[in-house]
């Protein structure tokens, strides 16, 4: 009896190792998933006469997530939020309601260089979505804020930091077309640097 479970197992063993064989090797490689966020700095592009000796550039974050399709060809999701830096108006302020503040949700085409080089690969990218600005105006009006079209265009550059980090640095430059009903363009323009980190998965190779 024993010398037959002895005998089993051998064979058990063998087959294992005549299945390890012939069975695809696994290994660990980078699913083209990827999500950053990042500080964001950018010339609003918005003016009022009672708002003097302002830069015009408001401080946020950024938050991305995207996919690589083919070759570096990919899509991207982006959020902007701009809310630091506002500007003071001189009018006393029981006369003045509301603040400065731009927020956009966007989403298209991006193309990245396929391969490092010194750890460095450079990336562009052309999207479109939607944004809405809230901005201050005299206590008597309602007319604080507005949401509108937009697109832009942007590139930059990331740099492996580790196997699935990149620190990434992008300037962007935005239309937004339809702005006070089409008689305003508002170009913010800006540049936001983060990190990016890529979700591993596993694949099977021959």
């Amino acid at each position: 009896m024993r010398s037959k479970l002895v005998l089993a197992v051998l064979f058990a063993l063998s087959s294992l190792s005549a299945m390890a064989q012939v069975a695809p090797a696994v290994k660990i490689g980078g699913l083209p998933l990827g999500v950053g966020v990042g500080f964001s700095d950018y010339d609003t592009s918005y003016y009022y006469p009672y708002l003097p000796y302002w830069s015009g550039r408001m401080t946020g974050i950024s938050a991305w997530a995207d996919y690589s399709i083919f070759h570096g060809l990919g899509v991207e999701v982006e959020g902007t939020s701009l809310f630091g830096n506002k500007p003071t108006s001189f009018l006393p302020a029981d006369e003045v309601h509301g603040s400065l503040s731009e927020k956009s949700i966007q989403g298209g085409l991006l193309y990245k260089y396929p391969r490092t080089v010194f750890k460095v690969r450079p990336f562009a990218k052309a999207l479109g979505g939607v944004g809405r600005i809230d901005f201050p105006d005299r206590v008597t009006s309602s007319y604080t804020y507005e949401n509108t079209g937009l697109f832009s265009a942007g590139g930059g550059l990331e740099y492996r930091l580790w196997r699935t980090v990149f620190v990434r640095g992008e300037y962007e430059y935005q239309w937004w077309e339809d702005f006070r009903s089409g008689t305003q363009t508002l170009n913010p323009n800006g540049f936001t640097i983060g990190a990016t980190y890529y979700l591993r998965g596993i694949h099977r190779h021959y």
